[in-house]
C-alpha cells in the first residue's frame, strides 16, 4: 500500500506531457499550410508548436511536405500554440489549438504573402486572432470558430445565437435565432456556404425569413467562418444587414473517427474518415430531436408536439492535376402540431387549445464544387448547387358556441433553386490581387396563401402563383497593397432580377492603414441591394391584377469608420462608427400610412407597395476582448444606435428595432487538472445581455373589440417602447480525456435568473383585453458528447 501511494505521488508530480504519455492520453496534431489568396500548398514551411502553460516548454518543429502538410504524432493532449514561417510570407500563428484524445486535430494554416520583409509584420500576425478569413473583407467583419459556438454560454452550437455577443447584434426574440444587425430587420441577413448563397438554414423557418427555432447546421461540419455586419466585400450581394460566410471542414483523411451526443435537444451521430482509394475524406452528421424532453423537465413549452431532424455531409476528393471535388449538403425536417380541444371549458386555463395548428418546414441543399489551381497565382472554383424550401402552415379556430373547427389561415410556399457559380482568383504579385465571379440562379416556385376575413366571414386568397424566374449576380474586386501597412480595396457588384428586369450596380471600397503594430484605421463604403421575398411580388387586387410586379430592389448605402487598438499580446479594443442610408424601400402604395418593410419581423406582408420609402441607421460600437489566455477569456461590447424610417406618409419615425442601446459581456474560465492519470478540464462560462426594448404600435382597444381582432393606431406607429431587456446565461462544461476517447458533459442555462422579460402586447379576442406575453423563462440545455 505504501508503494502504491508513493507511485501515485510520483505520477502526480510529473510534468503534464510525461503524465499524459504515461497513461496513453496522446493524439496527433496535423494540418496543411496554404497560400491565403490562391490556396496552393506551401512546400517547406517551418512549423513549430509548444504546449500552452507548460513550465519551460520545449518547442517541437517540422517542415511541410510536397502537399504542404505537416504532422506531429503522439502529442500529450492539451492546448498548443502553432507558429508557421515561410520565406516571403508573413508569419502565421494559431493559438490555443485544442488537442483531445478522442479526435485528431487537423488545421488549415493560411499564409499571406508579405510586400516587404519587416519584423513588426510578424507581431501583427500574432495579434490578429479575429481577422476575417476573407482577406477582401476589411471592415465590420470578424472570423469565428466552432469552438466559440460551443464555449459561449447558451450558444448551443448555433452561429446566430453566438454572434449576439458581438457589437451591433441583438436577438429579435428568445424563441428563435432571428438577429437584428445595426437596427435592420432580421430578413436582411444573407447565408452562404462554400462560397454560394443558400436558403435559410434553420428549422421552423417561415417564408421570407432568415432565422428559425434552431439551426439545421451541425457544428461537426463547420470550420472557422466569417460574419459581416456592414459595407460587405464585393462578392456578397442580395443582403442589407449582414452576411454569414460559412466554411465546411474536411473529414479525417487518415483514420475513421466518431462522435455521439445525447441531450434535451436530441440525439446526434457523426462519422468521418478516409475514402476508399485514398486522397479523399467523408464527414456526415445526423440528428433527431423532440423538444418534448424539455417539457418533461418542467420547461413550459405549451401543448404542441415539436419534432425535427437533420442530416449534413461533406465529401472531398483530390483529382490530382485536375484539381479537387467536393460534394456537400444538408437537409432538415421540422414539424410542430397542436390538436386543440373543442371543449370551451379547457380554454380558460389554456387558451392555446382553442387554436389548433400545423407548422412544417422542410429545407434541403446539395452542392458539387470543383477547385483548380494553375501555377502559383490562379485559382478557379466552380459550383453547382440545388436547394429547396417547403413551408406549410395551417391555423384553425374552434368557434363559439357550436365548437366547430374553422380554418383561419392556410399557406404553402415551395421554392427550389439551381445555382451555377464560378469565381476566379488571381494574384499578380504580393501587391496586386484580383477576384471576380458570377452567380446564375434559376428559381422555381409554387406559392399559396389564404386568410379568414372577419368582415366577409370567408377565406380571402392573397397569393396563388406558379412559375419560374432568374437572378444573376456578378462581381469583381481588386486589392492593392503598396506596403504591408496600407491596403486598398476597390470593387463592384451587380444584381439583376429578371422577373421584372430590375438591376442594381453597386460600388464597394475600403481602405486600411496600420501605422504601427498596435494601431489600425479602416474606412469602408458599399452600396447594397436586396430582392423582396418572392410572394410579395405576386399580390393580386380584386380584379386579379398583379400590383407589386414592378417593385424595385431595396437599397442601402453603408459607410463605416473603425479604429483597432492592440495594447498587449492578447488584448484587443475596437471603436466603430457607421451610417446606413436606406432607399427604394417598399411602403404602402397610393395611401398615406406608416407601413414599411423595414419593420417586418419575418414572413410575407400583403400590401400594394411602391419604392418611395426611406430609412436610416447610425451608431457607435465599442468592443473590448481578451483572447483565451491561461484558460480565461472575455468579450464586452456596447452599441449606441438609432434606427428610423419613413413610410408613405413621409413622416420620420422610430423603427421597430430602434432599441437605442445594446450591451453584452461574455466571459469564461477553464481549469485543467491531471491527477492519477485523469486528464480533465472544467469550464465555467457566463453571458449577460442588456438591450433597450423594441418599439411597438399601440392597440386601439375599442376598435379591436368591435372588429374581433387587433386594430392599431397607425398614426402612432412604433411610438411606445417595451421595457428594457436583461438576461444572464450560464454554461458549465466538464471534459475528460481517456485513451483514444474524449467525453464532454455540458449544461447551459439560458435566462438563469428566470427574469420575465416582456416580449410584446396583443389583443385577446376571448377576454377582449390587451395582454402581455413574455420571453423565454429559464431554459436548461443538457448534453453529453463522446468522441473516439
Amino acid at each position: 500500500m505504501k508503494f502504491l501511494k508513493l507511485l501515485l505521488v510520483l505520477v502526480a508530480s510529473l510534468p503534464l506531457s510525461w503524465s499524459a504519455q504515461l497513461f496513453g492520453q496522446t493524439q496527433n496534431l496535423k494540418g496543411q499550410v496554404i497560400d491565403k489568396a490562391v490556396r496552393y500548398e506551401l512546400i517547406g514551411a517551418r512549423v513549430q508548436i509548444a504546449l500552452v502553460n507548460e513550465v519551460n516548454p520545449q518547442p517541437l518543429g517540422t517542415i511541410t511536405d510536397a502537399d504542404g502538410r505537416f504532422r506531429f504524432p503522439n502529442l500529450p493532449v492539451g492546448k498548443y500554440h502553432v507558429m508557421v514561417t515561410y520565406v516571403g510570407y508573413k508569419d502565421a500563428v494559431a493559438t490555443n489549438v485544442v488537442l483531445d484524445a478522442g479526435k485528431e486535430t487537423d488545421l488549415i494554416i493560411e499564409m499571406e504573402e508579405a510586400v516587404m520583409q519587416q519584423k513588426e509584420v510578424v507581431i501583427t500576425a500574432k495579434q490578429a486572432k479575429q481577422k476575417p478569413l476573407n482577406d477582401l473583407s476589411l471592415v465590420s467583419t470578424r472570423a469565428f470558430s466552432v469552438e466559440e459556438t460551443r464555449r459561449f454560454a447558451a450558444a448551443v452550437n448555433d452561429p446566430a445565437r453566438m454572434v449576439t455577443s458581438y457589437a451591433g447584434v441583438v436577438a429579435a426574440d428568445d424563441g428563435n435565432n432571428h438577429i437584428v444587425i445595426r437596427g435592420n430587420a432580421p430578413n436582411g441577413l444573407l447565408w452562404r456556404m462554400e462560397g454560394v448563397d443558400i436558403p435559410n438554414p434553420n428549422h421552423f423557418s417561415s417564408a421570407g425569413t432568415s432565422g428559425g427555432g434552431i439551426s439545421i447546421l451541425s457544428a461537426q461540419l463547420l470550420g472557422n467562418s466569417d460574419f459581416s455586419t456592414g459595407a460587405f466585400a464585393a462578392e456578397y450581394g442580395n443582403a442589407l444587414s449582414g452576411v454569414f460566410d460559412l466554411k465546411l471542414r474536411k473529414g479525417n483523411m487518415d483514420k475513421r473517427e466518431f462522435t455521439f451526443q445525447a441531450g434535451v435537444l436530441g440525439l446526434d451521430a457523426a462519422a468521418e474518415g478516409p475514402l476508399k482509394g485514398g486522397n479523399g475524406s467523408y464527414l456526415v452528421n445526423y440528428r433527431y430531436s423532440t423538444l418534448s424532453l424539455l417539457g418533461k423537465l418542467g420547461v413550459p413549452l405549451g401543448d404542441a408536439v415539436t419534432n425535427f431532424q437533420d442530416l449534413s455531409f461533406n465529401v472531398w476528393k483530390s483529382a490530382g492535376k485536375a484539381g479537387s471535388f467536393s460534394l456537400f449538403g444538408f437537409g432538415g425536417l421540422s414539424k410542430q402540431t397542436l390538436e386543440g380541444d373543442p371543449d370551451s371549458s379547457t380554454w380558460i386555463e389554456n387558451p392555446q387549445l382553442k387554436y389548433p395548428f400545423v407548422f412544417q418546414t422542410n429545407t434541403g441543399v446539395v452542392g458539387l464544387t470543383h477547385s483548380k489551381i494553375w501555377g502559383s497565382n490562379t485559382h478557379l472554383k466552380t459550383a453547382l448547387v440545388l436547394s429547396g424550401v417547403d413551408n406549410v402552415q395551417e391555423g384553425n379556430q374552434y368557434t363559439v358556441p357550436d365548437g366547430k373547427l374553422r380554418l383561419d389561415f392556410d399557406a404553402g410556399n415551395l421554392q427550389t433553386k439551381a445555382t451555377l457559380s464560378s469565381v476566379l482568383s488571381h494574384k499578380f504579385n504580393a501587391r496586386h490581387y484580383l477576384r471576380s465571379g458570377v452567380y446564375i440562379n434559376q428559381l422555381y416556385f409554387r406559392l399559396r396563401q389564404r386568410e379568414f376575413d372577419v368582415e366577409t366571414e370567408q377565406m380571402q386568397e392573397y397569393l396563388r402563383q406558379d412559375g419560374n424566374s432568374q437572378t444573376v449576380q456578378a462581381f469583381t474586386q481588386w486589392q492593392y497593397k503598396p506596403t504591408d501597412r496600407l491596403t486598398f480595396n476597390l470593387g463592384i457588384h451587380s444584381l439583376a432580377m429578371l422577373l421584372n428586369q430590375k438591376v442594381s450596380v453597386e460600388p464597394r471600397a475600403a481602405l486600411q492603414y496600420a501605422p504601427t503594430v498596435q494601431h489600425k484605421f479602416t474606412l469602408g463604403y458599399g452600396l447594397h441591394s436586396q430582392v423582396m421575398p418572392l410572394g410579395m411580388y405576386f399580390l393580386k387586387d380584386q380584379q386579379g391584377k398583379l400590383v407589386n410586379e414592378s417593385l424595385d430592389l431595396s437599397k442601402a448605402h453603408h459607410m463605416v469608420a473603425a479604429y483597432d487598438y492592440y495594447p498587449g499580446k492578447n488584448l484587443h479594443f475596437k471603436a466603430e462608427g457607421y451610417y446606413q442610408h436606406l432607399f427604394n424601400v417598399p411602403v404602402d402604395q397610393g395611401i398615406a400610412s406608416s407601413f414599411s418593410v423595414l419593420n417586418v419581423f419575418g414572413g410575407l406582408e400583403f400590401h400594394a407597395l411602391d419604392n418611395s420609402g426611406k430609412g436610416r441607421n447610425y451608431g457607435l460600437e465599442f468592443t473590448g476582448e481578451q483572447f483565451l489566455t491561461r484558460g480565461f477569456y472575455w468579450l464586452a461590447s456596447v452599441s449606441l444606435f438609432r434606427s428610423e424610417y419613413q413610410g408613405s406618409d413621409r413622416i420620420w419615425r422610430n423603427g421597430r428595432f430602434d432599441s437605442k442601446y445594446a450591451t453584452s459581456f461574455t466571459a469564461g474560465k477553464e481549469w485543467a487538472w491531471n491527477r492519477r492519470g485523469k486528464n480533465r478540464a472544467f469550464g465555467l462560462n457566463i453571458k449577460t445581455i442588456g438591450v433597450g426594448g423594441q418599439k411597438e404600435t399601440p392597440i386601439n382597444l375599442e376598435a379591436s373589440k368591435e372588429r374581433g381582432e387587433a386594430v392599431y393606431y397607425d398614426e402612432r406607429a412604433f411610438s411606445e417602447q417595451l421595457p428594457d431587456y436583461f438576461r444572464v446565461d450560464l454554461g458549465l462544461r466538464l471534459k475528460r480525456n481517456y485513451k483514444n476517447l474524449t467525453t464532454t458533459l455540458s449544461v447551459d442555462l439560458q435566462n438563469v435568473t428566470n427574469r420575465q422579460n416582456i416580449g410584446g402586447r396583443y389583443f385577446n379576442p376571448d377576454t377582449k383585453k390587451v395582454e402581455t406575453w413574455h420571453q423565454a423563462p429559464l431554459l436548461p440545455i443538457l448534453a453529453y458528447r463522446v468522441e473516439f
